[in-house]
């Protein structure tokens, strides 16, 4: 970041630099519909004691989850975090560390990306990962330009059950890129096979389906994947919001996906009320030279002690380097949630992921049991799940939610915001951190409803 003027005297040699005479031509290119032009509605500035009080008593109306239990998923996920994770994490070599364009200086968070991007390959079974991105949004869109090469053009097909916030970020990119995208509807949950064999054309470069989807719904992949590549040039993007799923279900690979792609942030990070994120993103090895961000290489030393030495490989895609020829505009990553991803997995161990992934499965099922029992409360769907259901409500979502909020409860997430069609629906999560006893005081708390 440049150096801000703060003075009148810096401010004015700014703008002779720029060759302007005062700010208002410096601001001339701001619509006048969006300027403001009057002083901000701001209340007398106080003093630093008043100020604390202020905001500890505006942070106290926060609901935490050290005061209430949640079953809100949606794409955010709370799990244990080991004390390992954030003692090691929050060491001042990691907290305080920047991009490591000197490998020489950074040898320590160079390897711990390196760790990252192996575990991330390890997970999704795929050749190559890079060091990470900003969230899961932005690398379902980096795939997306993968798998659309330098022209750029084509169709993108994705199912309705992916992410709504991934969707909206993929279209917005499309609007200002030039290519198309093609939602396909959902059939009890899950990506309707009908619609996708109708949607895959010769013009369809990618078809992103998220495993298991926003539904919570494990999707059929294997009945899928002969449906995407079925063109020879068309790319299947898995994508995962919820990685605990990866200690139980098919690996990408084993589906054969040719990019995966999702967000890491639950694992060793906290929900920190939605952000930030840790998106990943990995391939097969043929997208080498067409991945975006930063990949860490492993090397060793031409002479004396043949040391292993790590270093940043491939940079001629980013932006610093190739500015608007560079094949993506992100050439950053998120180094400290990604250290704390992967101290996280790496004190879990694989036995320790599918022990995550049992427990998140039979808590989530027992749950929708006990609650799909009660009166007016069904099951909306059928399909197989993992640790998310959707459950229709007797009443409205806002209701329910201001409901559960009297015993201390946040409810599961309000499907109606982004489908109509599922008004007065509800989203729940159960991980492993929802014990028995938390299950069954949400059943209570229905239940009251249910009469």
């Amino acid at each position: 970041m440049g150096y801000i003027p703060n003075t009148p005297q810096e401010q004015q040699a700014m703008l002779e630099r720029l060759g302007l005479q005062s700010l208002e031509d410096l601001l001339e290119p701001v619509p006048e519909e969006v300027r403001l032009r009057r002083p901000l509605n701001l209340p007398p500035a106080l003093a630093e004691p008043d100020l604390k009080r202020l905001m500890t008593g505006m942070a106290a109306r926060n609901k935490s989850l050290d005061r209430v239990i949640s079953f809100l998923g949606a794409g955010t996920y709370e799990h244990a975090i080991p004390s390992v994770v954030p003692h090691l994490q929050r060491r001042s070599e990691f907290v305080t560390s920047y991009t490591p364009y000197q490998p020489e200086v950074s040898q320590g968070m160079l390897q711990a990306i390196y760790e990252f991007q192996t575990m991330v390959c390890q997970l999704t079974g795929l050749d190559i990962a890079n060091a990470s991105l900003y969230d899961g949004a932005t690398a379902l869109v980096e795939a997306v330009f993968m798998a659309l090469g330098p022209g750029g053009q084509g169709e993108v097909v994705v199912s309705a059950g992916v992410d709504p916030q991934y969707r909206r970020v993929l279209r917005t990119y499309a609007r200002a890129r030039g290519f198309r995208v093609r939602e396909i509807a959902t059939e009890n949950g899950v990506t309707s096979l009908a619609a996708l064999e109708a949607a895959v054309g010769p013009e369809t470069v990618a078809v992103a389906i998220q495993q298991p989807n926003f539904f919570g719904c494990i999707e059929d992949v294997k009945a899928i994947e002969p449906l995407v590549h079925r063109q020879s040039r068309t790319v299947f993007i898995s994508v995962t919001s919820e990685p605990a799923s990866f200690g139980l279900l098919a690996s990408p690979a084993e589906y054969k996906a040719d990019i995966a792609v999702g967000e890491l942030m639950s694992f060793g990070n906290p929900m920190s009320f939605g952000g930030p994120a840790l998106g990943f993103l990995a391939a097969r090895e043929r997208f080498l030279r067409l991945m975006p961000g930063r990949l860490v290489g492993q090397t060793v030393e031409e002479g004396g002690a043949k040391q292993t030495g790590y270093v940043l490989t491939l940079q001629a895609r980013e932006q610093h380097i190739r500015r608007e020829r560079a094949t993506s505009n992100i050439c950053t990553n998120q180094s400290l949630l990604a250290v704390g991803a992967t101290i996280y997995m790496a004190a879990l161990g694989k036995e320790g992921l599918r022990e995550l992934a049992a427990l998140c499965l039979h808590k989530a099922h027992y749950a929708q049991r006990q609650i799909s029992a009660l009166p007016g409360f069904d099951a909306a769907f059928s399909n197989p799940f993992f640790d998310e259901f959707v459950i229709r409500l007797p009443i409205s979502a806002s209701r329910l939610q201001e409901h559960l909020l009297q015993y201390d409860i946040i409810g599961g997430y309000d499907l109606g915001r982004d489908y109509p069609d599922l008004a007065d629906h509800m989203l729940f999560c159960v991980t492993e951190m929802r014990t028995r006893d938390d299950i069954d005081r949400l059943v209570a708390a229905l239940k009251e409803v249910a009469a």
